[in-house]
């Protein structure tokens, strides 16, 4: 669906908007182990170079409705806002208050859903039949999946190749654009990690087929998919070497390494990769990790550690 020369396009379209996130070192993961912080990203997530590659390609004084837990959410809002584009934005009631906020402060309304009981594809449509907008989806886009993939493009070029690189995996967005550069720079592995409650993606790889699991129950609400995409299972099925999942736990305790070790405050889903590295589920000569976003309060933080 996409190539390198899509993501090497959105790279153009988001110079000088996205930030070039730094790449990060720890000599506890490995002296050869290489962090790309996209908490660092505006919006505090790596979701802002999908939103604003898309968005980037409609017309100023467009429509646009999304649906998001929060990160995506929160780009949408941004990138609207910089392309003068006009966002309606559907959350789950249960999402993260702070990610509610912040997406109405950037200057979207916010239509609020049940994510248990509700199809939030079918909501989305009909707001943007009403609205006459169009549908800029979380990640099953190709557009998307190319913005998606210059944390990885900027990560190759700023670490040079690694062996293997390992993405968080929620619809597979990231991981689509991720492991399309991946392997033109040469990279021999690349590594999808979801939590252990919503492993649609592992029951996907061994079924060779999309497989749908109820809304899960786990502490990274940006990786609560409950099927791949059709487009990014597309990619992601023929250029993915493994799933791997984490639990809760082990996210919570990446999550206090990265601010114990590299003073980096990064969400539940964001920790994913470190969560594989640390476990040792990651063997390697060389490893790059995306770690995705950030966007997590100070009182759900402290949380988190509290009970871990």
């Amino acid at each position: 669906m996409i190539g390198p020369d899509d993501v090497r396009a959105a790279a153009r379209v988001l110079d000088g908007v996205a930030h070039r996130t730094p790449i990060v070192r720890s000599r506890t993961l490995g002296e050869n182990v290489v962090l790309k912080p996209e908490n660092l990203q505006r919006v505090g997530a790596f979701k802002f170079r999908g939103a604003y590659t898309k968005i980037a390609s409609l017309p100023a004084g467009a429509e646009v409705v999304a649906y998001s837990s929060g990160n995506h959410a929160q780009a949408v809002a941004l990138a609207s806002r910089l392309r003068n584009v006009h966002a309606t934005i559907l959350m789950p009631e249960d999402a993260p208050r702070s990610k509610r906020e912040a997406t109405e402060g950037y200057g979207a309304d916010v239509v609020a859903y049940d994510r248990y009981s509700g199809r939030r594809e079918a909501i989305a449509d009909d707001l943007a039949a009403d609205r006459g907008a169009t549908i800029v989806p979380p990640y099953d886009d190709p557009l998307i999946m190319a913005g998606q993939g210059t944390a990885a493009l900027e990560l190759l070029e700023d670490a040079g190749v690694v062996d293997t690189l390992v993405v968080p995996l929620g619809g597979g967005g990231l991981l689509a654009g991720s492991a399309t550069i991946a392997r033109e720079f040469g990279v021999r592995r690349v590594v999808g990690v979801e939590p252990e409650a919503g492993d649609d993606w592992r029951r996907s790889f061994e079924r060779g087929e999309r497989v749908e699991i109820d809304v899960p129950r786990t502490i990274a609400d940006g990786l609560q998919t409950t099927v791949p995409g059709l487009l990014t299972w597309e990619v992601c099925s023929r250029l993915v070497d493994e799933v791997l999942t984490v639990s809760d736990l082990q996210l919570v305790e990446a999550m206090r390494f990265a601010f114990d070790r590299l003073k980096l405050v990064v969400e539940p889903s964001g920790a994913a990769g470190i969560a594989a590295v640390l476990q040792g589920l990651v063997q390697a000569p060389s490893t790059g990790v995306i770690v995705s976003g950030g966007n997590v309060d100070a009182d759900r933080f402290a949380e988190l550690l509290r009970v871990a």
